[in-house]
C-alpha cells in the first residue's frame, strides 16, 4: 500500500525518528539536531517522494545520510586500519576483566562508542542495541550483506580496543571534574559568559586540572580575539550598494 506524505504522517514519525537518531548517536543534542534537519530536508524534498518506500524508511535514510555527513567532519575516531592490524597480530590481547568492567559503566561505554568511525558504530549500535538484522543494516547503508557483516565485525573489534585503551586515558583524567566532551561542548557558552554559575564552576574546575582541554580553550580565546579585530568601525557602505538596497526597500 502506497503511503501519502502529509503533515500528519510526518508528525507521527517524530518520536520513532528521534529514537532512531539517539540509537545512532548516543547523544540527545545531536539526535535532536539530526531529527530537525531531517524534517527540514523532508519538507524540501516532499515533491520527490513517490511512495516507493515507507515514509519511516525514507526519513531514516535521510537522517542516516545527514549523520554520515556530520561524522565525516569528526576528528576523534579510532583508525580502522590500526585496530585491524593489531587484531591480526598474534601477540595482541587485552585484559577481558578490565574491558567488561569498563563496558558495564554507561559513561565509559558511550565514550568508547563515540570514538568509532560512524559506519562501524552504526553497525554495532543498530545490531547489538536496537536489534536490527545485518540485512536491514545493509539495506539502510546501500551496501552488500558481506560488507555489512564486515562492518559489524570491525566495529566490535574497535569497541573492545577502545575500551581497553581507555584505561590509560582515564588514568590521566582521574579526579578531573566533568568529562572532556562535556566540558568542551559547554566551553563556547562559557567563553561568552552564558553558562549558569554552577556549570561554569565545574567547567573552570575541569580546565584547571585537565591536561588536554586548557590548550583548546586558549586557542578558542585567541581565535575569538583575532576575529574581533576584523571589525572595522570606520567602514562605510559603498554608495552603489546603498542605492541598490534603498531601491529594494523603497519599491
Amino acid at each position: 500500500m502506497t503511503e501519502t506524505l502529509t503533515p500528519e504522517r510526518l508528525a507521527a514519525e517524530i518520536e520513532p525518528l528521534y529514537r532512531f537518531a539517539l540509537g545512532l548517536t548516543r547523544d540527545p543534542d545531536l539526535a535532536a539536531d539530526l531529527v530537525q534537519d531531517t524534517f527540514l530536508r523532508a519538507v524540501e524534498r516532499a515533491g520527490q517522494y513517490r511512495g516507493d518506500a515507507p515514509v519511516r524508511s525514507w526519513l531514516r535514510r535521510i537522517l542516516h545520510n545527514l549523520a554520515v555527513d556530520r561524522a565525516r567532519r569528526s576528528r576523534h575516531e579510532v583508525l580502522v586500519e590500526e585496530v585491524e592490524e593489531s587484531w591480526r597480530d598474534d601477540t595482541y590481547t587485552v585484559d577481558p576483566a578490565l574491558v567488561v568492567e569498563r563496558a558495564a559503566t554507561r559513561e565509559e561505554l558511550e565514550d568508547a562508542l563515540v570514538r568509532l568511525p560512524f559506519a562501524y558504530r552504526t553497525a554495532v549500535l543498530l545490531h547489538d542495541v536496537e536489534g536490527w538484522t545485518v540485512r536491514q543494516i545493509a539495506e539502510l547503508e546501500h551496501i552488500s550483506l558481506p560488507a555489512a557483516k564486515q562492518r559489524l565485525r570491525r566495529g566490535r573489534m574497535m569497541l573492545v580496543s577502545a575500551l581497553a585503551a581507555g584505561a590509560d586515558r582515564r588514568a590521566k583524567l582521574e579526579g578531573v571534574p566533568m568529562r572532556c566532551w562535556d566540558a568542551r561542548r559547554h566551553v563556547s557558552e562559557y567563553l561568552d559568559g552564558k553558562l549558569d554559575p554552577g556549570t561554569a564552576r565545574v567547567v573552570e574546575a575541569h580546565l584547571a586540572e585537565c591536561p588536554t582541554c586548557p590548550p583548546l580553550y586558549a586557542a578558542l580565546v585567541g581565535v575569538k580575539d583575532r576575529l574581533g579585530e576584523l571589525r572595522d568601525p570606520d567602514s562605510v557602505v559603498p554608495p552603489e550598494l546603498e542605492r541598490r538596497i534603498r531601491g529594494v526597500v523603497e519599491d
